[in-house]
């Protein structure tokens, strides 16, 4: 599971996005403008945020530039219909990811997004191996001692999300905004599938 930010304005477009990613399993939040989507990438998170350069009330390289200042590690694929090299060159000198240009296929963009994640957060592997645990993120098993193990899904997220900070201290509400998003607060559910999982 991948937690996706979509800074977006063309409405026929972000619903495309958010309803082939969040149909498997991703929690995708939306940004319409220049300054909602600042208010989201100070106060959350995400393993990809997908971002539009050409924003209604600012500009999206200009958003870069932010996440560049607060120091943050979010991986960013640049999604514009602007094609000219000294664009894409300004995105990925600003510390963009990677680079797509308008129209494209949703099997392309989900590719794109999983490279990023994969080499954000797993050093360009798909298998995590903490101890005797092996979790392979793509495939989603997981074997302890070479037996496998069946998880739920958010159980097997939650697994993820542990071994991909297990060097971090994170806090109750970071690992349910991961999980579920930033509308609700679902810590006592977050409390049993932790208990679930250490069963």
């Amino acid at each position: 599971m991948m937690k996706i930010l979509v800074i977006e304005d063309e409405q026929a477009l972000y619903e495309s996005i958010l309803t082939y990613f969040t149909g498997e399993g991703n929690v995708c939040e939306h940004a319409p403008d220049f300054n909602s989507a600042i208010q989201k990438i100070e106060l959350y998170h995400y393993d990809c945020i997908l971002l539009d350069l050409g924003l209604p009330d600012g500009e999206g390289l200009e958003l870069l530039s932010r996440l560049k200042k607060l120091n943050k590690k979010d991986g960013v694929l640049i999604i514009s219909a602007r094609h000219s090299l000294d664009d894409r060159l300004a995105g990925l000198d600003l510390g963009a990811d990677d680079y797509l240009v308008k129209p494209f296929h949703l099997s392309e963009l989900k590719a794109r997004v999983s490279a990023i994640v994969r080499r954000k957060n797993f050093d360009g592997d798909n298998v995590i191996r903490f101890n005797e645990i092996n979790v392979d993120v793509f495939a989603m098993t997981i074997t302890v001692n070479n037996n496998p193990l069946s998880l739920t899904k958010k159980e097997f997220d939650l697994l993820v999300y542990f071994l991909s900070n297990k060097n971090k201290v994170v806090t109750k509400n970071a690992m349910a905004e991961h999980l579920w998003g930033d509308e609700m607060d679902l810590s006592m559910i977050l409390i049993l599938f932790i208990r679930m999982l250490k069963t």
